[in-house]
């Protein structure tokens, strides 16, 4: 659940709360979390937006609503926060070209800029990418380049979006993200090793080269936009997520022991490459604003708990094992 007085914060107050993009992973996850804050209140105050109409069904089996985001403009709500999430992710730039990649995410952001110009939106959260980092690094691979180009484009234009207008946009890098709802569990490291260590297999880290990860919870990520959300002036605020840096191997070793009770074996690949993958935010500075919200940060083995319990719970629900949520 969010941080207890940022939800309860958010229960007392009366703002509504858009999600573009709300079926997919982070999305489904925070509409979760505002479930438990917000309890029967939720169809009220909070309403969802995505590629089609279809319902989104919740772990406490509530089904809501979404919405095609063409419709997001036509909201109803005195005050808005608005919540953006939409967005093809760096998978979609391998398998399309970049001429289309670019016209569905340029289409995505106009839609939810228009929307953001014309509804009394007081505040608005981006949910970029650490790909952003990543946007003009020769080392990368095309996919990525791109994938984080656009990131670094959508930031710039809710930016200024918030300076032109004088209300809020808060911008979040995400890196690196643990909790319910993970999906493509293959493409991230530690839903692999979950995988392995719930199926009682070896835990496997194939890379050939040193990997650096650090993880946040999504509960912590999102009481902190939702603090930062409730400023009152306006601007931007722009951040990391942070965590400890681990190397894959570090961090196979953790979900050995919280999941395997240490009874999983790790094997680790022979280090031959050199150059290593480092891929985290700025973990000082994003332990600071915890800080100074009073949000207590997660430990990597409560995250690597939470997630698997996750899992698990949809590995028992599925006929087909676990499965992932739909596109956004």
């Amino acid at each position: 659940m969010l941080d207890p007085a940022i939800a309860t914060a958010l229960a007392a107050d009366d703002q509504h709360i858009a999600i573009a993009g709300a079926g997919g992973w982070i999305g489904l996850a925070t509409l979760d979390l505002l479930e438990r804050a917000l309890g029967d209140d939720l169809p009220r105050r909070v309403s969802c937006y995505g590629s089609a109409t279809r319902l989104l069904t919740l772990r406490s089996g509530r089904q809501v609503r979404q919405t095609p985001l063409a419709d997001l403009k036509s909201l109803e709500a005195g005050r808005i926060w608005l919540l953006h999430f939409a967005f093809q992710t760096k998978d979609r730039a391998e398998a399309m070209s970049e001429a289309d990649y670019r016209a569905v995410n340029d289409a995505i952001s106009a839609t939810v800029l228009d929307a953001a110009r014309t509804l009394p939106v007081e505040a608005l959260f981006v949910a970029s990418s650490g790909a952003a980092t990543r946007a003009s690094d020769p080392l990368a691979s095309p996919a990525m380049r791109l994938y984080g180009q656009m990131k670094r484009d959508d930031e710039d234009r809710f930016a200024a979006w918030a300076q032109d207008s004088g209300r809020r946009a808060v911008i979040g890098r995400i890196f690196n993200i643990t909790g319910p709802y993970i999906n493509k569990h293959q493409a991230y490291a530690i839903a692999n090793f979950i995988l392995d260590a719930l199926a009682d297999r070896p835990i496997e880290v194939r890379a050939p080269r040193q990997v650096f990860r650090a993880y946040v919870a999504i509960r912590e990520l999102m009481s902190l936009v939702f603090a930062l959300m409730a400023r009152t002036d306006g601007g931007v605020t722009r951040f990391d997520t942070g965590g400890q840096e681990l190397e894959l191997e570090a961090v196979a070793r953790a979900v050995a022991q919280a999941v395997g009770g240490g009874g999983t074996s790790v094997n680790r690949a022979f280090v031959s490459d050199p150059a290593a993958d480092r891929y985290v935010g700025d973990s000082a500075a994003y332990a600071a604003l915890l800080a100074r919200y009073g949000i207590e940060p997660i430990s990597l083995d409560q995250q690597i708990v939470e997630t698997a319990a996750d899992m698990r719970l949809i590995a028992a629900a599925e006929p087909s094992g676990l499965a992932s949520p739909e596109p956004a």
